[in-house]
């Protein structure tokens, strides 16, 4: 386990450099792709807990030596706490908006120092923060991009929710459709443009959420473009090269094939498997402009053989390999 280190609360501010990660490895003399983890293991959702044990839980198990066979090394490794101030502070969603600022500040700060960021969440609220921290990592702030890969849009706001759920509206919340206090907390000042969006294994949709969707022409690149690696997939990505100045790749685990994520409680029908999202995730950060990847809904307590685990591991291995695949 590599120590945690404490970071400044200020962002710093350095001039973008397309291609950074091919030859960031100079930050700490190693060879490879040179990687910050994350994990945040507040969650948002006021029904349940304030933090749980799942985002961690990514992080063992081998994680290290995965990173280091694929390429990569582990320069930093920190874990989001509230301050006693924040703790003090009254409510679930305040509470989590503020653990969100702390996130952008750490990935903000590990994208300045050219490293890749690899975001380790308890549920997918988390997006908010590094959204926010990748686009204040340079001076004047980025465009950032988003593939957003579940089985579920995520897409409602809280007049169309039918659940009540935070966890089903993070990506309407980014783009600007609610919550805007949550949103600024997590350092996304200005909302995410909903063309730079993509939706990626998206099956299973509320009715209101899915008109939403269609209406803001969000594209989509289905299971089968995932596992054949289809001329749609390569078309977005570089759609998205072309708006972004940095793109973020966030995974829920429920988007995978149900046999790979039994634990999940919301897993659904024709998922990817790990294998088959770990290539397309190679495939991505081929793409110079893919600068972090996040994972988010492990079920720990409820993982036979370790199959979700190993799938969490092929895709960050994916990412790493498609780094070192770049050509300047």
């Amino acid at each position: 386990m590599i120590p945690t280190r404490p970071r400044p609360l200020c962002l710093l501010l350095v001039c973008f450099v397309f291609c950074a990660f091919n030859t960031a490895s100079a930050v700490a003399g190693n060879p490879g792709v040179p990687v910050a983890i994350l994990v945040n293991p507040y969650a948002g959702d006021r029904a349940g807990p304030l933090r749980g044990d799942d985002a961690e839980a990514m992080t063992r198990g081998g994680l290290e030596a995965v990173i280091e066979a694929a390429g990569g090394s582990i320069e930093r490794q920190e874990i989001v706490a509230l301050t006693e101030a924040d703790l003090k502070q009254y409510g679930q969603w305040n509470r989590f908006g503020l653990a969100s600022g702390h996130l952008a500040d750490m990935a903000a700060a590990n994208r300045a120092d050219g490293l890749l960021n690899l975001g380790f969440y308890n549920n997918c609220e988390s997006l908010m923060g590094m959204l926010g921290g990748l686009r204040h990592s340079v001076s004047p702030p980025a465009r950032v991009g988003l593939v957003w890969i579940d089985a579920h849009g995520d897409y409602n706001t809280p007049e169309t929710t039918l659940s009540g759920m935070l966890g089903g509206m993070p990506v309407a919340i980014a783009a600007g459709d609610g919550l805007e206090r949550m949103r600024r907390q997590a350092r996304l000042d200005e909302p995410l443009p909903k063309e730079n969006i993509v939706m990626v294994a998206v099956r299973d949709t509320d009715p209101l959420e899915q008109a939403r969707i269609e209406q803001d022409r969000i594209p989509q690149i289905s299971t089968a473009d995932v596992r054949s690696l289809s001329a749609n997939l390569h078309a977005q990505m570089q759609r998205l090269s072309e708006i972004s100045d940095i793109i973020y790749v966030h995974v829920d685990l429920d988007v995978l094939d149900p046999a790979e994520v039994s634990g999940h409680p919301l897993t659904v029908p024709d998922g990817p498997t790990g294998a088959e999202l770990a290539e397309a995730i190679r495939v991505m950060f081929t793409y110079p402009k893919t600068g972090a990847l996040g994972i988010a809904s492990y079920p720990h307590e409820d993982d036979p053989g370790l199959l979700t685990l190993k799938a969490i591991q092929r895709m960050v291995a994916g990412a790493i390999e498609g780094v070192q695949e770049r050509t300047l």
